[in-house]
């Protein structure tokens, strides 16, 4: 990266680093160092794995706080409804963070700049690297500055956001059946693999769906059913 680069993408962020390196590695895929022979140490997973833990953190100190009424088992849900990659990859992509990422060739050509698990892996591993440059109160302020609003449209709707529960529910009503879930093939790179589950009541299909994850593909087909019995 130039330091054109540099600067507008910390001018988009709204942080600046003291030391430029942490931001450089922040942005670089396993891809790019792979194929420029880096070392297997030289791109961002390990910032993505400090990232992880402090967005936690922070996220939890803050609904924690916010909520002062909401059981534990409710906190939970938001807090993963929070920091989901698909909330996630679209705060990256409200500051073009696709644009910044060092990736290799292969990776370019797949789309990789616009790939949500790749956006959401360079967005944690970014606060990992504002967590290393600036310090705890530092990171806790970026993440807040970036996610509250995130926390609040979560908090409207998040109970809505459990598909599975909310199917449960309904089923459990009229039948002692179980449901049955079952993720029925994957397609795609491991960094970028997709998985598709159905739902099945009493052998009947109810629903599918497709995910990033075998968890957010059992939620979207859970939410299928739920569609087709207008319920969603």
């Amino acid at each position: 990266m130039n330091m054109t680069d540099v600067s507008a993408l910390e001018t988009k962020i709204g942080y600046s680093f003291q030391n430029k390196d942490l931001l450089t590695l922040a942005l670089t895929h396993s891809s790019y160092a792979n194929e420029h022979k880096l070392g297997r140490l030289c791109y961002n997973e390990r910032l993505e794995f400090l990232g992880d833990a402090a967005l936690e953190l922070v996220i939890s100190k803050f609904i924690y706080h916010r909520f002062t009424q909401m059981p534990e088992g409710e906190l939970t849900k938001l807090r993963a409804s929070v920091v989901c990659e698909g909330s996630l990859a679209a705060k990256a992509k409200e500051v073009s963070l696709g644009n910044f990422l060092r990736l290799g060739k292969g990776e370019e050509a797949t789309g990789g700049r616009k790939r949500e698990s790749v956006l959401a892996d360079a967005f944690e591993a970014l606060i990992g690297a504002v967590l290393l440059d600036g310090g705890m109160e530092a990171v806790e302020n970026y993440i807040l500055r970036l996610m509250t609003d995130v926390v609040e449209e979560k908090k409207l709707h998040f109970r809505d956001m459990d598909y599975k529960t909310k199917l449960q529910e309904v089923i459990q009503k009229n039948s002692k059946i179980p449901l049955v879930y079952e993720i029925v093939g994957e397609e795609g790179p491991d960094h970028g693999k997709e998985f598709f589950a159905t739902v099945t009541h009493d052998k009947q299909l109810l629903g599918s769906g497709k995910g990033h994850s075998k968890k957010e593909a059992e939620q979207n087909a859970a939410k299928a059913a739920l569609g087709a019995m207008s319920l969603a």
